[in-house]
């Protein structure tokens, strides 16, 4: 899980103060040992928004029961803001890669409840003195994972008031860019043969431009196959508010709407497949 929603921890943090510091640790501790027994309600999540409840429910318990018990016996660092803890610990993932998380607590009349987790997270809190004009920063992969997600959540607002205010059909429409993309492949690429230059400059593009991991199989003048793990399918997956906004059947057609609209705007037929984290392009012509 490399995110789980659309906002980011931006927040000057204060460190916890040493008075702080036990009632904070107390707090952790009693929130880590329920969730690792499984006995965090509804009732114990009081999330930024109500309707994010379900989603960070389900976090939790992906948490309870792929995480490593060794993981949360390592003494977090905490920093009390306001009514909030924030904790950071880091999990091992199913890869076997530890991945920081920031936990959120809410503190209301000495009981703690279950507010939101981020792995994404900017330490501003470490700026320095003023004047700066260097920040601190986060990862090529995040910064990837931000755009994306911010990007997506605009499509699908968009998608979402043009079905209500036109049809489905009519919001399908806005996505269909594939007589400018295909003239972008042939422009920036004009050293191959346009079919090609489409094929090539896709590849391209998901690799270096939006770092997505993709790997050309095969390539010649009657076909070509692709295979892509499109960020697109993790955001839905892994954020908490995408699911909220629209059904995974209508997510997964804007996809295949954008690659086939490309595809024959370019002069291929195009066949898509998902085989796990991958989609295969199978592109004829």
């Amino acid at each position: 899980m490399k995110s789980v929603f659309a906002l980011v921890a931006v927040a000057l943090l204060p460190v916890t103060t040493a008075a702080q510091a036990p009632e904070s640790e107390a707090v952790w501790n009693e929130f880590t040992t329920s969730l690792r027994a499984g006995s965090i309600t509804a009732d114990r999540v009081r999330p930024y928004y109500p309707q994010f409840r379900e989603p960070m429910l389900r976090f939790l318990e992906d948490f309870r029961r792929n995480s490593r018990p060794e993981d949360w016996k390592v003494k977090p660092e905490l920093h009390r803001v306001g009514d909030q803890i924030h904790g950071i610990i880091s999990l091992t993932e199913t890869d076997g890669k530890k991945v920081p998380y920031c936990f959120t607590l809410l503190v209301e009349d000495s009981r703690w409840y279950f507010q939101h987790v981020e792995s994404i997270f900017i330490r501003l809190d470490q700026i320095g003195p003023l004047p700066a004009s260097r920040f601190p920063d986060v990862t090529e992969a995040q910064k990837a994972w931000m755009r994306d997600e911010r990007r997506v959540t605009e499509q699908i607002r968009v998608y979402n008031l043009l079905t209500k205010e036109k049809g489905r059909d009519f919001a399908l429409r806005l996505f269909q860019d594939g007589a400018g993309y295909a003239l972008e492949a042939r422009t920036w690429v004009p050293f191959v043969s346009p079919s090609r230059a489409f094929i090539l400059f896709l590849c391209w593009e998901q690799a270096n431009l939006f770092a997505n991991p993709v790997t050309l199989e095969s390539l010649d003048d009657t076909s070509a196959l692709i295979r892509l793990q499109p960020r697109w399918f993790r955001l839905y997956k892994q954020t908490a508010h995408l699911r909220q906004q629209i059904p995974e059947p209508e997510f997964r057609n804007i996809f295949e709407t954008v690659w086939q609209d490309r595809a024959r705007a370019a002069g291929w037929e195009l066949n898509l497949e998902y085989r796990g984290n991958d989609s295969v392009l199978r592109f004829k012509r």
